[in-house]
């Protein structure tokens, strides 16, 4: 009779454990749900971004407005972009001036000025070696980057490599069996051998 008691005592316990883990289970597929939802949700957010035609759309636009910015060079750490912007007034309708910055906000030393008409750039380009607070500007025409297109640069050659182009054949390093400068404790005897 014990046993019997014992058994369905035991048999409410793994009902119990099933339960438990029938639900675990079930919030587990709730998550696994909602993640794919979410991961769906930032394909289509993503798949709209590299839509090709929306990419050939926004490179157009890029060079138009590359096509009415100039590169400022050499501008002075201390210059803002008021200042910027009044230098390059006479030239027409100034739309943005760009001081790029580093990390830590510190002005690179150069500018971006955007025209709102494209005759301007030209008339930009006759203030090149102009002076802006003590320094000679470096102006040109804004070139516009395209994607995946980067200089190939080849590696220069350290003159501490050696020369790199055909080598004679070097065979691989032997470790010696006992270390370096060690010698095994015990010697074979000398045994004669005529051929070597």
């Amino acid at each position: 009779m014990e046993g019997d008691v014992e058994m369905a005592a035991a048999e409410d316990g793994a009902f119990v454990e099933l339960d438990d883990m029938k639900k675990r289970l079930k919030e587990m597929e709730d998550e696994a749900a909602a993640l794919r939802e979410m991961q769906a949700k930032v394909e289509k957010e993503m798949g709209a971004v590299q839509d090709p035609a929306a990419a050939a759309a926004s490179q157009a636009n890029r060079e138009e407005v590359d096509s009415r910015s100039v590169f400022v060079g050499n501008v002075d750490y201390s210059c803002t972009p008021e200042e910027v912007q009044q230098h390059f007034q006479a030239c027409g309708t100034v739309n943005r001036v760009t001081i790029r910055t580093n990390k830590f906000g510190q002005p690179k030393g150069y500018a971006y000025v955007e025209f709102l008409e494209p005759e301007a750039v030209q008339e930009a380009l006759l203030l090149n070696e102009s002076e802006l607070h003590g320094r000679q500007l470096k102006v040109s025409a804004k070139r516009t980057n395209v994607p995946g297109m980067k200089q190939f640069r080849p590696r220069r050659p350290s003159p501490y490599m050696g020369f790199r182009g055909r080598t004679p054949y070097v065979a691989p390093y032997v470790y010696p069996p006992y270390g370096f400068g060690k010698v095994p404790r015990f010697r074979m005897p000398m045994r004669y051998s005529p051929y070597f």
